[in-house]
């Protein structure tokens, strides 16, 4: 079996822990000097992963945005851009989406019920890859191992992080902390509950903790416990 990639979980939050506000716009949690950051982090990645839901709600592009990233990633043999990849069950998926058209090479995993329509609707747009009877995270990341993804970043949902967290799956936590509290009801969180290794009193190895302009990157190590 290929080796699985180290799974990086990249998210920004509100110092109440949400990822976005209820209202239909995008909050903006990060600053310039985050998104470069982030910009940066996905430069050295091979993949980048969203979960359907982000996509039919924020309809991200998910890109390298830096010009001088991409030309150093081609410079030392990479494609120009990481891999994008997102899951969906249901396989309701809109090709308008900005997701297809813009960046590489995309890939998009579903279940064997799903697969067929979802080829049909993004014939040309993306590969349509069917894991079976459901989307499970390890048969994905067996995948993506064997493509050749060896570093992977995941930025989203809340319902994939909870997931790769519950099921052990992440190597890194990178955690943007916002100088903001969203206090909304109806908010995304980041995590959901979840049975997560270890339980409640379990604490993660912190990695790094710095500031970014006004908000704190948080680095941890979730397979790592403190001594």
């Amino acid at each position: 079996m290929s080796r699985r990639p180290y799974v990086l979980l990249s998210a920004a939050v509100s110092l109440d822990g949400h990822l976005d506000d209820a209202s239909p716009e995008r909050l903006l949690l990060s600053n310039p000097a985050d998104f470069d950051r982030v910009d940066e982090v996905r430069a050295g990645c091979d993949a980048l992963l969203v979960g359907g839901t982000t996509l039919r709600r924020d309809n991200p592009r998910l890109l390298v945005n830096s010009p001088e990233r991409r030309a150093r990633r081609v410079a030392d043999g990479r494609p120009e851009y990481p891999l994008k990849v997102t899951l969906t069950a249901s396989g309701g998926l809109s090709p308008a989406l900005d997701f297809w058209h813009t960046g590489g090479a995309k890939a998009v995993y579903t279940t064997d019920a799903a697969a067929p329509a979802l080829r049909g609707a993004l014939d040309g747009l993306a590969e349509v890859v069917a894991l079976g009877g459901e989307v499970g995270l390890g048969a994905l990341l067996d995948d993506l191992g064997g493509r050749g993804v060896r570093r992977l970043m995941v930025e989203g949902g809340g319902s994939i992080h909870t997931q790769f967290l519950a099921q052990g799956l992440a190597d890194e936590l990178q955690l943007a902390v916002a100088p903001l509290l969203v206090g909304q009801s109806g908010a995304p969180r980041f995590l959901g509950p979840a049975d997560y290794p270890g339980g409640p009193a379990r604490r993660m190895r912190l990695l790094e903790a710095r500031t970014v302009g006004d908000v704190v990157l948080l680095r941890y190590a979730p397979k790592e416990s403190t001594p």
